[in-house]
């Protein structure tokens, strides 16, 4: 039998990281660590271990057992497009959470580093963030490679996402050996993640008077496509081009902003929670807790990773430390 490696995940989140990885047949996670109480409620449904709801700045390296992987998707609001883009200076905090998951890293000296963050943390500040990230990692003893990849090009997933993601490698054989996937061709449909036949709960829909103003004439107007995706964007309806469904957000369930919109036979109407994580690649079997408002499962959603991405990546991964 093959030998298991073990892996402690950092900002879980829902654990999409730790379901590509688990997806290999040879990682588990050992370990989870995530601050948000409404997440780890996902993840405790969907996983056989519960997962540490402490700040990261409260662990400790003697509170988790030695890995093989430490991986984290790191928050990304802080060099996100989407958010303020103030990086390490953010005034949350979330922009040195970073340092917090390298001093771990330090103690425990994991075969393998993965992280997972927004494409703008590239060029943030001038590319100097993403140096320091480089730089420290490369302090600690990592030689690593990087990659901007999109779910829709190297995930079979219906999603137009770029994101971000550093492997970094203790062993310089591991590393020669580690290459990223190479794209693929995408042949899982809308209708994979979507349910455009049948009726779901009214309060997806849009119709005539339920929301102020004229948003519904805007969009019966512009959305005369049953085969893509459209948003709502505030004041504007905005078709997707290349027939999958736009970056999933955090926010879009917050106030109508961002939501994905598609034409069925139903109705003109949002995607579902289960929807979103479906186009992230999350199995269809994947739990929500029932007793979770859905702007928090779209959040989760929006947060979260494509997993089919993580499982390629994952896969070369385990193939360089074989």
């Amino acid at each position: 039998m093959s030998e298991k490696y073990t892996m402690a995940s950092f900002f879980a989140g829902v654990g999409g990281i730790d379901l590509g990885f688990e997806e290999t047949g040879r990682v588990e996670t050992v370990y989870a660590n995530e601050f948000d109480p409404y997440p780890v409620k996902t993840f405790n449904l969907n996983f056989a271990i519960e997962a540490d709801c402490r700040d990261i700045h409260d662990v400790q390296p003697d509170d988790f057992p030695d890995v093989d992987i430490i991986a984290g998707g790191f928050p990304c609001q802080a060099f996100s497009i989407a958010g303020y883009r103030q990086g390490f200076t953010d005034e949350k905090g979330r922009g040195t959470l970073f340092f917090e998951l390298m001093r771990l890293v330090h103690v425990k000296k994991p075969r393998i580093v993965f992280l997972e963050n927004v494409k703008n943390l590239v060029g943030h500040d001038k590319g100097n963030t993403f140096r320091v990230i480089l730089d420290t990692l490369k302090k600690e003893g990592y030689k690593y490679r990087y990659r901007v990849l999109n779910a829709m090009e190297y995930g079979n997933t219906p999603q137009n996402r770029e994101r971000i993601y550093i492997a970094a490698f203790r062993d310089e054989n591991d590393y020669e050996k580690f290459c990223f996937p190479d794209p693929i061709p995408l042949k899982k449909k809308l209708t994979d993640v979507i349910d455009f036949e049948h009726k779901v709960d009214d309060k997806y829909y849009y119709t005539k008077g339920k929301y102020k103003g004229d948003i519904y004439d805007q969009l019966e107007a512009a959305m005369d496509d049953p085969d893509t995706v459209y948003q709502w964007r505030r004041k504007y309806v905005r078709k997707n081009m290349s027939g999958v469904v736009p970056t999933l957000t955090a926010n879009m369930g917050e106030g109508g902003h961002n939501v994905p919109l598609v034409l069925t036979h139903t109705g003109i109407r949002k995607l579902t929670a289960h929807e979103c994580f479906n186009t992230q690649g999350f199995p269809l079997d994947f739990k929500l807790p029932s007793d979770t408002a859905e702007s928090r499962l779209y959040k989760q959603a929006g947060n979260s990773v494509c997993v089919e991405v993580i499982h390629r990546i994952a896969e070369n991964i385990i193939s360089a430390m074989n």
